[in-house]
């Protein structure tokens, strides 16, 4: 084992060359969990021989749940992942694994301390004033106690199970090796190669073990959100962290979980929602770093109102083009353009380029449609998840493993947020967000997104522009001022030149001003637009250009469309 507690990276080859010669200790463990998988096998067939399948299902959800518990850190962990994969298994086993929990009884403290000394190179004593004598929590891949420095601060010293990397590499060396002959006879709807599904776990389950790296991503998801006092971060004390050992900042907060004590401390329940929320789909929108276990046990409430976020092991990173495919999905979903989601669907990897969407657009516009309607606030995201598990069991998707996590933290955050709020709807913040964001257009593809909303078949959509002002407005902490301004800046830039073309064209539309329309808006954004604001957001938007450049612009553009209009 003494060759594997020095990986710090998922192998399958090392993993493999190493257990080739151990056949003996992967035989045994093979067997305990060949019996224990079995025993539930044998349930399923038995129910399937007396046709009792329906009503023994719970009974069986709940027995594969207590079994992947008994297998220990690694099968929990399996367990955990698969509640996030509608497209590996059946709709009506998800629920069950989603209660699936990581706790474990605590190892020795006296063995923990061994642990720490031999990972930091000094003595429990030489680094903090106190460390309580036992855990304050256990999980399956380690346990934290509560210390303090000499210097003072108050900490947390996460400290890892021992012989845990030895565990993890024997069990998906398993896994890899029964995944290679079982997946034909497995009633899953795996459509690809199941040992990608192995490394894509081992990989992130090697991220998660190591202490460093999840200093590292709580340094970074800090960073992020240095702009907002809403949402704290830990520090880190490097000098008392390695690999297995990490020591950070100790967050005196309250579970959001905790009802009593939230409302005891005057906090207000709605506001943590909304920084719950909006700090996902920044992470998700903005970022692409998002923190991908934001269960019960990692959010608390501040005394001052603020959300604080722990244990960083588990995060994933989105690119640019990603991020960019995300948002049109939400502008393709806001316009009810099904065929155009499917092909959204392709391009982040839920189905194959070679799948034909045609038939999976029906499907998808059943699920969708009747659960957006016309009311945002009606939008439920875990029961559209449910129906939605329903169309991938039947159609060839997969959930790419980012997506997987994505939509555990999304399910998640909801649940917290209708523990706080049982009225709550996801997209009551969510919608003014992405509307807000698209409005202001801070980047160029957010300015084509929002281009493809306003315009279709070259028509301006104002029942759209209407609809997006009044979901912004909906969120408090929109202000249309800075949004104008940047709006003016966009139209008189080079960039804009077609957006004033087709703004001028909208007004003089089947031959005739649009003015109804016009005062329509008016009346929506009168009273956000004070004279003085107003005025000095169009200065600004004037001031890169000359007087020049600005008086050229509109003429421009007027000479082209009404020369147009009198041919």
């Amino acid at each position: 084992m003494a060759g594997l507690e020095k990986m710090r990276r998922y192998d399958a080859v090392a993993i493999a060359d190493y257990y080739r010669f151990r056949l003996l200790t992967v035989f045994w463990r093979a067997i305990s969990v060949a019996i224990m998988l079995g025993s539930f096998v044998l349930g399923l067939l038995f129910d399937r021989v007396f046709r009792c399948q329906e009503k023994n299902e719970p009974k069986r959800a709940a027995q594969l749940r207590k079994i992947l518990t008994d297998l220990g850190p690694t099968f929990i962990k399996v367990g955990q992942a698969l509640s996030t994969r509608p497209d590996l298994v059946n709709p009506r086993f998800l629920d069950e694994l989603i209660k699936l929990q990581d706790q474990l009884p605590p190892f020795d403290s006296y063995v923990a301390s061994r642990i720490i000394e031999k990972e930091l190179g000094r003595t429990t004593d030489e680094m903090y004033s106190y460390i309580s004598p036992e855990p304050v929590a256990a999980a399956s891949l380690g346990q934290v106690y509560k210390a303090r420095l000499y210097t003072g601060e108050q900490v947390a010293v996460k400290v890892q199970r021992p012989g845990l990397v030895p565990i993890i590499c024997r069990d998906l060396y398993l896994m890899r090796w029964a995944a290679g002959w079982l997946a034909p006879w497995l009633p899953l709807n795996l459509g690809h190669d199941l040992t990608l599904i192995v490394d894509e776990f081992g990989v992130k389950l090697f991220e998660e073990i190591d202490y460093l790296n999840e200093g590292r991503n709580a340094e970074a998801f800090a960073a992020n959100f240095a702009d907002d006092p809403k949402v704290k971060v830990p520090s880190i004390y490097w000098r008392y962290t390695s690999t297995r050992v990490l020591t950070l900042e100790w967050i005196d907060g309250i579970k959001l979980t905790d009802i009593s004590k939230v409302k005891a401390a005057g906090l207000d329940s709605d506001e943590l929602v909304t920084i719950g929320v909006s700090s996902g789909l920044r992470q998700l929108l903005e970022f692409g770093f998002f923190h991908a276990d934001p269960h019960p046990g990692n959010l608390f409430a501040m005394a001052d109102g603020s959300m604080a976020y722990i244990d960083f092991g588990m995060m994933d990173q989105l690119g640019q083009e990603m991020k960019e495919t995300l948002v049109d999905s939400v502008v393709h979903l806001i316009n009810q353009e099904y065929d155009k989601l499917a092909d959204d669907f392709v391009k982040l990897g839920f189905l194959t380029p070679d799948v034909d969407v045609r038939p999976i657009v029906p499907a998808l516009e059943a699920v969708f449609d009747g659960a957006i309607g016309e009311s945002v606030g009606n939008f439920n995201f875990k029961s559209i998840t449910d129906q939605f598990s329903e169309v991938m069991y039947e159609y060839p998707f997969r959930v790419p493993a980012k997506f997987a996590l994505i939509i555990r933290s999304l399910v998640t955050q909801e649940g917290l947020a209708l523990t706080l709020n049982p009225e709550f709807k996801i997209v009551e913040i969510a919608y003014p967000y992405v509307a807000r964001r698209l409005l202001m257009g801070e980047t160029a593809s957010l300015r084509q997104r929002l281009l493809e909303v306003l315009f279709k078949d070259g028509r301006f959509q104002w029942q759209r522009l209407e609809n997006m002002i009044r979901i912004a407005q909906s969120d408090q902490g929109f202000n249309l001022i800075p949004t104008a301004g940047l709006g003016m800046q966009f139209l008189m830039s080079e960039e804009g030149r077609y957006l004033r073309q087709q703004i001028l064209s909208a007004l003089t539309e089947d031959n005739r001003l649009h003015t109804e329309e016009v005062f329509r808006l008016w009346q929506l954004v009168k009273d956000d637009l004070q004279p003085d604001q107003l005025l000095e957001a169009a200065w600004g938007a004037l001031a890169d250009f000359s007087k020049n450049q600005a008086a050229a612009l509109v003429p421009t553009e007027l000479t082209s469309v009404f020369s147009g209009a009198g041919r």
